[in-house]
């Protein structure tokens, strides 16, 4: 029961980085890049995880840094946003 969760968290997590570059493509806004950048890597650390591939701690340290940055640019284009 609770694997099913992971794989719906998957799911909607690729949902949400599609509307990330849909964002982008569809209604102009850089932001959507930060959104899929970090969604993008959330799903990839997940589905490793699940398939129990092996993934440096270093690289996940940089994968997260990465996705942090991401966000905190979506945030503050938001913020800005009058």
């Amino acid at each position: 029961m609770l694997e099913n969760l992971q794989y719906m968290s998957i799911f909607i997590e690729a949902i949400i980085a599609i509307l990330g570059l849909l964002i982008v493509f569809q209604k102009r806004k850089n932001y959507g890049y930060g959104i899929f950048i970090t969604f993008a890597i959330y799903v990839y650390y997940d589905f490793a995880k699940l398939a129990k591939y092996q993934i440096s701690d270093n690289v996940l340290y940089v994968m997260f840094f990465i996705a942090t940055i991401s966000m905190l640019f979506v945030v503050w284009n938001l913020y800005k946003k009058k």
